[in-house]
């Protein structure tokens, strides 16, 4: 017989709350919830392929350990007695730096992944730390750490209640968001128009969200920068700043004046592409609006000013009073927050605290370039140890960071490698050791992340729909036995990581006078925990010890896990409220408007005012099915308009000689592809588009589905070299590219019909 459970979607940002159908032990369909208190029954095609991914039979079921050169099959119990044989030595002999850890996507996306690799990295004290942030959104983060404090401080717009909403190189219909948590972002941006405001969107390219604009502005790929900075020129020139209720709050409003005179419409307009009377209407329409909110995403990150661009994002809803109200941008309150402490100054954010070993890259929130990873393995320097061994968790960073040509030959020259993965990709074939967690049905589900980044405030939580098959392992007991191998602590039980991580916590809190259990026993709040697991016991900790909790009985209304289990479709706290000054953590507790790294970095912006490139640049992009490389080998999910095409206005295709559906070389500075050609305008001219994830060709690995049609790896066009240096993150977009028409069609690659 078939039965329901529910379970929050893993599978992208916008945490869509699913029932799942299932026959036995096995996700037989996915629908939307309805009693949902977040998503109300919204589903996209990668919720509706929940069964799908789940059930992948490409799925890895046991460990895997590398012997005589092979990676076999083996028990748990022979994978980590491996990863202590590999790891402790390495630290041993060269120090916790020589030991490089690499965090994917996914991990944002799980329960384990969120509470266990911190555990991981204070323990082996390395600051050989990689992840996926410094290809997608590091820039939002020093940005948002430089005006208020906080790394973790990224306001969301306000999408239900705004009147004005401008997008700078975010193409949600397609993303379901990013740094935004929204479900149905797409029917949300549909209501605003209904309502009678109005969606701007800035972009290269012409995606299904332009479409859906009443402004779409064609920009040169790279310019978001100055094109944002001349709006603020305006906004000072025309009299249009108006800070409202957050003129108490910031500083540094007449040196932004200043800092940013010379940035004016007509300066700008011939790097942009775009009219100067065109960015006056834009800063014009955004400070007239009711209420409004700027939201810029991976296209404004991903470009040689991604800080700067991300900088000037929150610059535009300051100065317009559009942030921390409602129908601007909001931060949000998660559940699982720390206790908000009382309003004033806090310790800042520093940028470069420590370098990277071989070209010197400053660290920023505590991370080195992805980019960066290849050459901290196989270049040797006066300055320490180069990486000996990597622990990667859900990340494959020959296809997701640039050249993957040299990081995958880089891999195999290390000493020891071991990956939490379930399956055997384009980097896990090179481990010794490949930890496989189940399936998303036999795992928990809490938004820790993304709940952070929510357009309302709510809490859920959703239980492993099915139990856990035999000889699987949970994923939190993976990551707690791979952190016990890793820090010298091999066979201890792995119930000791969340004990001691609930004694460390309780024993803070209750020495914080702001603390709801200031003064308390940690011993006895720590026996008055609920769960059935170690995770759930640390979630119970945390929502109690939040900003809703029950403060352990201090508030009796409060958030609890119990009271959470009791609501199986989530609790809705309400939508997003004022919360100046409280999030702010700078040095002088006030937004810092013009923060020195910020003034520094200036002068390189002022001179790509006068920029002007003369080929073709390249961008990338995604669709609605697909996230990342490893969806690519679920059927249900790839073909159609999924595909590794490569976008050509027709203007310059008939230049080039090329034909729709014909072969093309695509040459960048760190190698070249060849990839079947898409004569489209959705393309500005002088832009080509491919798609991220792809290239699945490599030997070695698992992929049947994705390897029948591989595609092309967008990131081997890249060599690494071109960071924005603010954050370190990989410029992805706007870089220079040749592209060459072939004769004939590659066999891997049929015509377009």
């Amino acid at each position: 017989m078939s039965r329901t459970a529910l379970r929050i979607c893993p599978l992208c940002e916008a945490t869509c709350g699913l029932t799942l159908t299932i026959e036995g032990t096995r996700v037989t369909g996915a629908r939307g919830d309805r009693d949902d208190v977040f998503s109300k029954g919204f589903i996209c095609p990668k919720g509706a392929s929940f069964g799908a991914v789940d059930g992948d039979p490409d799925r890895l079921r046991t460990p895997l350990v590398r012997q005589d050169g092979e990676l076999r099959e083996a028990t748990w119990q022979e994978a980590f007695d491996a990863v202590a044989a590999g790891i402790r030595p390495v630290v041993e002999r060269y120090g916790p730096h020589a030991v490089g850890v690499v965090l994917g996507n996914p991990n944002v996306h799980t329960v384990a992944g969120a509470l266990y690799p911190p555990v991981l990295l204070a323990g082996l004290g390395t600051r050989s730390l990689f992840t996926a942030s410094t290809v997608d959104q590091m820039p939002k983060h020093v940005s948002s750490g430089l005006l208020f404090g906080d790394a973790n401080a990224i306001p969301v717009p306000d999408l239900d209640h705004t009147d004005h909403l401008l997008l700078i190189g975010a193409n949600p219909l397609e993303s379901n968001g990013s740094l935004c948590t929204a479900p149905d972002f797409p029917g949300k941006l549909r209501a605003l128009k209904a309502r009678g405001g109005t969606l701007t969107v800035v972009d290269p390219r012409r995606t299904r969200t332009a479409k859906l604009a009443d402004r779409h502005v064609a920009i040169r790929p790279g310019t978001d920068a100055l094109l944002l900075a001349a709006m603020v020129q305006v906004l000072f020139e025309e009299g249009l700043v108006d800070l409202g209720e957050l003129a108490e709050h910031v500083e540094g409003v007449d040196e932004l004046r200043s800092a940013l005179r010379d940035f004016t419409p007509e300066a700008v307009a011939g790097a942009c592409d775009v009219e100067a009377a065109v960015t006056r209407a834009l800063a014009r329409e955004l400070s007239a609006a009711p209420t409004a909110a700027v939201y810029g995403r991976i296209g404004s990150c991903t470009v040689p000013f991604g800080t700067l661009a991300s900088w000037l994002v929150d610059v535009l809803n300051i100065l317009t009073g559009n942030l921390d109200r409602p129908g601007g941008a909001l931060f949000p309150q998660a559940a699982t927050d720390r206790t908000p402490r009382p309003a004033g100054p806090g310790r800042g954010f520093a940028l470069g605290r420590w370098h990277s070993r071989v070209s010197g890259h400053p660290e920023a929130k505590g991370e080195l370039p992805l980019s960066a990873l290849a050459e901290e393995i196989d270049t040797a320097t006066q300055e320490g140890e180069p990486i000996r061994a990597l622990i990667a968790v859900a990340a494959n960073p020959v296809l997701s960071a640039p050249d993957g040509d040299r990081l995958d030959k880089a891999l195999d020259s290390l000493d020891f490698m071991v990956s939490v993965d379930p399956y055997l990709n384009e980097t896990s074939r090179h481990a010794h050791v490949v930890l496989p967690p189940p399936p998303p049905s036999q795992s928990p589900h809490h938004d820790f992340a993304f709940n952070t980044l929510a357009v309302r405030n709510q809490v859920r939580y959703t239980r492993p729909a099915v139990p856990l098959e035999p000889g699987r392992m949970a994923e939190s007991e993976i990551l707690a036995r791979l952190t016990l191998a890793a820090t010298g602590m091999h066979g201890a039980d792995p119930s000791a990581v969340d004990d001691l991580v609930v004694g460390q916590t309780l024993g803070k809190a209750v020495k914080e006078p702001h603390s709801p259990v200031y003064g308390r026993d940690p011993q006895e709040l720590a026996a008055r925990l609920t769960g059935d697991t170690g995770p759930e016991r640390r979630l119970d900790m945390m929502l109690r010890l939040g900003p809703y909790g029950d403060g352990f009985g201090a508030r009796p209304d409060g958030l609890s896990l119990a009271r959470l289990l009791d609501h199986p479709h989530g609790i809705d706290l309400g939508p997003l409220q004022p919360r100046l000054p409280q999030p702010l953590k700078t040095r002088s507790g006030r937004i810092e408007l013009l923060p020195g790294p910020i003034v520094d970095d200036l002068p390189r912006l002022r001179r790509a005012s006068a920029e002007r490139p003369a080929g073709l640049v390249l961008v990338g992009r995604r669709h609605l099915r697909s996230n990342n490389s490893w969806m690519h080998n679920v059927p249900a999910l790839t073909g159609g308009t999924n595909r590794c095409t490569l976008h050509i206005h027709p203007e310059d295709a008939e230049r080039l000689g090329v034909r729709d559906g014909a072969a093309v070389r695509v040459k960048g500075a760190g190698g070249e592809v060849t990839a079947p050609a898409e004569v489209t305008d959705g393309v500005r001219r002088g832009v080509v588009s491919l798609p991220h994830g792809w290239g699945h060709d490599r030997p070695g690995t698992r992929l049947s589905h994705a390897s029948a049609d591989p595609g092309v790896n967008v990131n081997q066009l890249l060599d690494g070299s071109l960071l924005d240096p603010l954050s370190g993150n990989a410029v992805l977009n706007g870089v220079p590219v040749e592209v060459t028409a072939l004769a004939a069609v590659t066999e891997t690659h049929a015509p377009l019909t």
